[in-house]
């Protein structure tokens, strides 16, 4: 390893072992960690981790507010913003119901979700902060 790389690395390293992960960086490292948690996802037919979601949300909100305050960190244009999708397991712990009903609401449109090959996943954002009509402004 170079040493600035070295240097810089024992920077975001703490000593029980957790890593900081600078703002300006939290987009591209949630990108990479998306793109990975979908392709178990769909090998594996898995459920994402409460860890795991809690780890791509905090990346999420890092994002946009280093994207608020500074503006787009290479100046690029901003980015739609990212969603964090859970699988239909995790998605029926949360609501109190079976996956076959969480399926049937992303199907019928009523529960923000889609189909990645065999595995149906839905944004996590409605099951924490479910969309209502009468919310609407």
């Amino acid at each position: 390893m170079l040493p600035d790389v070295e240097a810089a690395a024992r920077r975001l390293l703490r000593e029980d072992g957790t890593v900081i992960v600078p703002a300006e960086l939290s987009a591209v490292v949630l990108r990479v960690l998306l793109r990975d948690v979908g392709a178990r996802l769909k090998a594996d037919r898995g459920a994402v981790p409460l860890s795991t979601s809690s780890l791509l949300w905090a990346l999420a909100l890092a994002a946009e507010q280093a994207e608020a305050e500074e503006g787009s960190t290479c100046g690029t244009p901003a980015e739609r913003p990212v969603s964090v999708e859970i699988s239909t397991a995790a998605a029926a712990r949360e609501l109190g119901c079976s996956e076959s009903y969480v399926r049937r609401l992303a199907r019928a449109g009523r529960l923000r979700g889609r189909k990645v090959g065999p595995v149906w996943l839905v944004a996590e954002a409605a099951i924490v902060a479910p969309e209502r009509k009468d919310q609407a402004a």
